[in-house]
């Protein structure tokens, strides 16, 4: 079995670097309110995945849209999720003032903005697309929503436990963290968008 698009897409989601993020957004939560907030949390990346592995190609093609195109698109996002990550940002931290400030008015923040566009932005919805479009098979594709429940799973792990976590490792540890995903990162975004580029100019190959 491929493990790869399970590895990238843990490099990109990590939400071991969303932790600061996560305790920031639930201050002043009770134990209820934090629960349910990760359990929503956990939910939605895995819907975000699934969605994004089923029915990514035909949004695709209803556009009309190459998928060599889409992949050395995507590799480009994944570069500058992965330039973000070695300047110890989270890959996919683009949430808007906006979003954040209507965030603190909400009971729950787990879709808006810890799920979309924290967690699962437009970097993980295109990796997603890409390895949809290689698996051939129905185990593939099942492998690749199960991956899904993977990501989930860290979600709600690194979550529950995040305030032990940002006291064991520390802002420098979470940090260190980040720039390491962000390393393997870049060299998955230079074979994304090869593979998309010797699809468009065969003479590369």
């Amino acid at each position: 079995m491929d493990f790869k698009p399970l590895i990238t897409l843990l490099a990109i989601v990590n939400p071991l670097a969303i932790v600061p993020f996560f305790i920031h957004y639930t201050q002043g939560f009770t134990a209820l309110q934090r629960k349910r907030t990760i359990g929503i949390a956990s939910i939605s990346v895995f819907i975000v995945i699934a969605v994004c592995a089923l029915v990514g190609l035909e949004v695709l093609n209803f556009f009309n849209i190459s998928l060599a195109s889409f992949q050395v698109g995507g590799g480009l996002l994944l570069m500058t999720s992965a330039l973000a990550m070695l300047n110890a940002q989270p890959a996919e931290a683009k949430a808007t003032q906006g979003e954040v400030n209507d965030a603190h008015t909400k009971t729950s923040i787990a879709v808006v903005p810890l799920t979309i566009p924290l967690l699962t932005g437009p970097a993980t919805m295109s990796t997603v697309v890409i390895y949809a479009d290689q698996a051939k098979t129905v185990v593939q594709h099942g492998a690749l929503i199960g991956y899904g429940v993977v990501i989930a799973l860290a979600t709600w792990l690194c979550f529950t436990m995040a305030k032990p976590i940002a006291r064991v490792l520390g802002q420098t540890g979470i940090n260190v963290m980040t720039r390491l995903m962000g390393l393997i990162l870049a060299a998955l975004a230079v074979e994304v968008m090869a593979a998309g580029l010797v699809k468009l100019f065969p003479a590369l190959a």
